[in-house]
Formats: structure tokens, sequence, C-alpha cells
């Protein structure tokens, strides 16, 4: 043992030491470079779990780049499935290819084939299904379309560092020229049709190559971006490939983690962060998870932010605390009839993916019942 190349290494090289006795988060980033560092303009991007981490940053005094907000004289309700959580309106991104296809769209690269769903009068964006002001012209969604785009390319043009966050790879896309789709058409809004829509699983050299583009565009106009790229631990709500979610969801996980390995070292300026490993590993306890086993608890993701900020130039003392956001209200739904059920249910959910696992005959799942009433 003397001799081996294992004589030196610290004790995070071994499983009895790293993880058994002492286990310790912050220990999993091995980097000489602070992640966020003072004067960073943060942007993020992802699935749900990403949207965790931006009232952590907001609130430790990273600044925290917001191009599209409602004017604060403005009092209407905010958007559905948190399509204001992030930078600009985007909502979640679940796959490379998705955020890919934004920063196209973002720069007049590419244009979607079937880029809007006309449904009773009002003109539905597909990449943002679930938006609570639709436009009812084309004429007003073209141009609400371009000042979207315009505030995703003022996003990734002043920030100076992007946290993204995939989640999945399975996606439904367009078979006219492959498109994803942040949701199934007619799960959230819109018709399937399987002449027109597809599903398909991504592969980890998809993954890559789709990141791979991705930074090679970006930094074609922002050379200065850091990027950290994390995989979100949340299991998939449902699968479309036949197989038991479970297997299914590990798939996707180790897809993911095994693409952002090979973009993080193939790239300069390119970290991984390990919240997947810090709340999912065989070392988290069982409260990291809710009882349904899917949604993250707040002590999991403290804990994932606390490692962030350990590896961080951190702005203000003590403990991070994420702002105050507004609870949903939550009417009494006895007497609603199914669609009612429905609509409160979109605009409570902060996610398009949750809309799979609706009950056969149309109704919310019994857990959004629950805790709704």
């Amino acid at each position: 043992m003397a001799n081996s190349p294992y004589s030196f290494a610290p004790d995070w090289s071994f499983w009895s030491r790293g993880v058994v006795k002492q286990f310790e988060p912050s220990t999993l980033i091995v980097t000489p470079a602070k992640l966020l560092r003072r004067g960073d303009r943060v942007m993020s991007a992802g699935s749900c779990f990403a949207a965790n981490i931006v009232p952590y940053l907001e609130q430790s005094g990273f600044h925290y780049v917001r191009t599209e907000t409602r004017h604060p004289l403005v009092r209407v309700p905010g958007e559905n499935f948190g399509y204001d959580n992030f930078s600009a309106s985007y909502g979640n991104i679940y796959t490379a290819r998705q955020l890919l296809q934004l920063l196209y769209r973002a720069l007049d690269l590419w244009q979607p084939r079937e880029d809007v769903w006309e449904i009773d009068g009002e003109f539905v964006d597909p990449f943002r299904p679930g938006l609570r002001y639709r436009a009812r012209s084309r004429a007003e969604f073209d141009l609400l379309t371009r000042q979207h785009l315009d505030c995703v390319r003022r996003a990734f043009t002043e920030a100076t560092v992007l946290i993204f966050t995939p989640g999945l790879t399975e996606a439904w896309v367009s078979r006219a020229d492959g498109a994803v789709f942040p949701a199934c058409p007619g799960t959230v809004a819109g018709e399937f049709d399987a002449s027109r829509h597809t599903f398909h699983n991504m592969s980890v050299s998809e993954v890559a190559d789709d990141l791979n583009n991705f930074i090679r565009e970006v930094r074609k106009f922002n050379d200065l971006l850091r990027i950290i790229l994390t995989v979100s631990p949340v299991p998939l709500v449902a699968t479309a490939t036949g197989e038991h979610v479970l297997p299914a969801s590990i798939y996707s996980k180790s897809v993911l983690r095994v693409a952002v390995d090979q973009v993080m070292h193939a790239n300069k300026d390119v970290s991984y962060f390990p919240a997947y490993e810090i709340v999912a590993g065989p070392q988290a306890p069982r409260e990291f998870f809710e009882a349904d086993r899917r949604n993250v608890s707040k002590a999991a993701v403290e804990t994932v932010m606390g490692a962030l900020f350990a590896n961080c130039e951190v702005l203000d003392s003590g403990r991070p605390r994420p702002s105050a956001r507004p609870v949903p209200q939550s009417p009494d739904m006895l007497d609603q009839t199914r669609n009612q059920v429905l609509s409160q249910m979109i605009a409570t959910l902060e996610c398009e993916e949750a809309m799979i696992d609706v009950e056969p005959n149309g109704a919310a799942p019994a857990s959004f019942l629950r805790e709704s009433l």
C-alpha cells in the first residue's frame, strides 16, 4: 500500500471515510476556482428543481439576471407553471435540446414550423403552453413572442454565469423539424396528433452534442460566460417508454450525468455541481424526499445550497435563506366541476411535466386534491 497511488489520496477518495464515516457535501466539488464570484451576474435554467436555487441566490446577494418581468404597477396574478421563476419567462427547460432550440430561436437562427396553436380564438405558444395570458390574434402572438425571445437573448448576453439543470431525456418532438415541446401536446394545451408528434428518448451522445452546440453558439457573443451544469434529482413523473417508471428514471439520470461529465471535460469554464448526488445518493437521508418519494424536501434544498455556497464567494454572512414566495390559495374544490379542478391545478403546479399524471377519468391526481382540500 505504501507505493500505491491511493497512499496519499484524501479521505473523500474512499467510500469508508468519505461517505460512511464522515460525509460532507461540500467536498464533492473538487475545483480550485470558486463556482460563483463577487460581481457575477447569474442566469439559470432547467427543470422544476432548478427553480429552487433562485431565491437562495437572490437572498445571498448575488445578482440574478431578470430581463422579463411585469411592470410593478400591473397587479395581476403571476404566470402558470413557474414561468416567472427564471431569468426570462421561458419556464422549465427539461432537456438540453430545449435549451439549444431556445437559444437558436432567440438568435433568429431557427424557426419551428409548428410555432403556434390556435384554440378557441386564442393563440397558444407550443413552447410555453401553460401561459395564463394568451394572445387574441396572430399579430399579438408574434409581437409577444418576439419580445420574449429578445428578453431571452438579453439574459444570455448579460450573464457571466449560467446554471443549467436538465432533468429529462424523454421528449415529445415535432416530426416536421424535430422541435422539442416542454410537454406532450394535449396534456397542457393543444392536441396530440401521431402524424405530427412523436416520442424520443435521447442518448448520451445526443445530450452531449446538444450541450456542446449550445456552448459553442452562446460563446460566439458572450465568450466570458461560465457554465455550471447539474442534474435534477427529481425522478420522472411518468415514462412513455413502456417500461416501469423507476428504471426509466435511472436511465434518464444516468444519461444526463454521463453527458454533462463529457461536456465539462470538453469545454473550458464548464463545471459540474453534484446536486443529484447530494439528494439521491445512497448516503442521503430518507427525509430528503417528501412522502411521494419524488418531490425534494426543503431540508434537501438547503443542504444542496449549503454545499454550493461553501464553494462560492458568498457575499452576505450567515446561512443563506430563500426569499418568501407567495403560497397559492387552496379553494374548496368539493363542488367544483372537473374543468374547474384542472384549471386550478394548472395554476398551482410549477411544471408542465406534472400534468402527465392526470387520472384516467380526467380528474386531477389524488395527491393534488389531498393537498388542496
